[in-house]
């Protein structure tokens, strides 16, 4: 199926048309994942009353060691912290390298002769954070190949129900390498947030097939049954192609700190409800919006969380708690987050953005569009061609993987 963006309010109509006409009662079914939804919020605010953080915490040697209690936590939240997966002493020389690359090989010099080619955040009112279009460093590579990595990783993917009716929808143990980018925020700075939002499609949800399989239950009013980690269909959905939309299936969005950080030092905010999706589904077909507005999601975006319509989820919306050189934070790719707009802290907040991408077909034939650009030192294909590491110093090349790094990135079965 393609979508017409060109005549996108005519493309909205006719799937609000279709879903209310499929059978569900989505007044009622609203109703039933707003009081699941009530009783979430109303957990996470004492939490935060009380001094605490909602934000699950483990750690790479206690992975092994977590019960069912523990993966039943993270799968309601949607969200989690791995402490020490690398050793701070790592992650400083990583985050040193890093600031080397950047200022030897004369990044911001370029990056100002290409200001304003990226317009995937241009909606969100906090604007565009400090996010570098470097993706073949040494410290990325080596971090998103590490075992330390692939080890964490497999423990989130199993998280997930990965069979379903349709087979086995990914490998939980086998990584397709997905390279994203770097932040490098400056100490003290204002300007450089991000409102909340969701990445990974926006109009989509409710038009392409794909999703609307994914979300099956949500619209046909089955709150009891939709299971947001359940992976099927998942592997199917198609996005609208933009610089910035992740075109892979990603079983989750994450970053690894470089640097410390916490609350009021510009870092990350989440809405920890794995749930929250399926309620701003909802939202957007229920009476008082128009039938050619989806809550403000536009094709290409971010997908907008916006006081006008989502005032609820915002209720929950906290920072993570601190976290040191090494941790990663990790994310469901339907959980609501954001950047705060004010880094306090008197160092720079600096993450590395390494999410998780299962093996499976979707995700393989992103391998195939992605290697070529690795091999030359171009921008990963799902962002802006801007090509800053063609002729960089010291990048990450293809004799530099090893086995893990040689499958991950697809050039090995």
């Amino acid at each position: 199926m393609t979508i017409n963006i060109d005549d996108i309010e005519n493309e909205i109509r006719q799937a609000k048309s279709q879903i209310r006409g499929a059978g569900g009662d989505l007044r009622k079914a609203f109703a039933t994942i707003d009081s699941v939804i009530d009783e979430q919020i109303a957990e996470i605010e004492q939490i935060v009353a009380s001094g605490g953080s909602p934000i699950p915490v483990t750690s790479l040697a206690e992975l092994d060691s977590q019960d069912k209690a523990f993966h039943d936590l993270v799968r309601r939240r949607g969200c989690v912290i791995v402490r020490n997966v690398f050793s701070e002493d790592r992650v400083n020389d990583w985050n040193d390298t890093l600031m080397s690359y950047v200022r030897e090989n004369g990044y911001f010099e370029k990056q100002a002769e290409k200001v304003g080619m990226d317009k995937y955040f241009s909606e969100l009112a906090s604007g565009k954070p400090q996010i570098l279009g470097l993706y073949w460093s040494r410290p990325q590579m080596e971090a998103r190949t590490s075992q330390e990595m692939a080890k964490v990783r497999s423990w989130l993917n199993h998280l997930w129900t990965f069979h379903s009716q349709n087979g086995t929808e990914f490998d939980p143990d086998l990584e397709c390498l997905y390279a994203d980018r770097l932040r490098q925020r400056e100490p003290g700075d204002r300007t450089l947030g991000l409102s909340p939002h969701v990445d990974g499609g926006s109009v989509e949800r409710w038009i392409d097939p794909g999703y609307r399989n994914v979300y099956r239950h949500v619209f046909s009013g089955d709150i009891g049954a939709y299971d947001p980690f359940d992976a099927a269909y998942r592997t199917t959905s198609r996005e609208i192609p933009s610089p910035a939309v992740c075109s892979m299936f990603p079983t989750y969005q994450g970053w690894t700190a470089l640097s410390r950080q916490g609350p009021g030092d510009g870092t990350l905010n989440l809405v920890p409800i794995s749930r929250a999706m399926g309620w701003m589904l909802l939202r957007a077909l229920q009476e008082d919006i128009t039938d050619e507005d989806l809550c403000g999601a536009a094709p290409g975006r971010a997908m907008v969380v916006s006081e006008a319509h989502h005032a609820k989820l915002l209720r929950a919306y906290v920072p993570i708690p601190e976290v040191r050189p090494g941790d990663t934070v990790w994310w469901h790719p339907d959980v609501v987050h954001g950047v705060e707009d004010h880094n306090r802290n008197k160092g720079y907040s600096n993450v590395m953005y390494i999410g998780a991408a299962p093996d499976c077909e979707k995700n393989r034939r992103f391998l195939d569009r992605q290697r070529p650009a690795f091999e030359d030192g171009r921008s990963c294909p799902d962002f802006v061609a801007e090509d800053y590491e063609v002729a960089f110093e010291g990048r990450f090349t293809q004799p530099d993987l090893d086995a893990l790094g040689r499958s991950q990135m697809g050039y090995e079965a």
